[in-house]
């Protein structure tokens, strides 16, 4: 199943919504696609999707649910994808000087 939040995250001026399925990345992208999103606006496990779009996924079958929900429903279905945390490498630094 299809399910989006509601648009409360602000970037570029404007704010976005999510739009994931807890079925499988193919759902996901396939419904994207009939929207019309651009592929960069998939990020990991999800759609950004500009405020003005949320009417037209609810119509074309996405389910309106909150974030949290959407969350819980995201990482319930096991497509959660962590954030990946880049962390320096370790490497032999030569002690301070003067």
């Amino acid at each position: 199943m299809i399910f989006v939040d509601q648009a409360i995250w602000p970037a570029h001026g404007r704010r976005f919504a999510h739009l994931i399925s807890d079925t499988s990345y193919e759902e996901l992208h396939e419904f994207a696609g009939r929207l019309g999103l651009p592929e960069r606006a998939f990020h990991r496990d999800h759609y950004d999707i500009p405020d003005a779009w949320v009417g037209d996924a609810v119509a074309a079958g996405a389910t309106a649910i909150d974030a949290r929900e959407l969350v819980r429903r995201l990482r319930a279905s096991g497509l959660r994808r962590a954030k990946v945390r880049h962390r320096p490498a370790d490497v032999d630094l030569p002690p301070p000087g003067p």
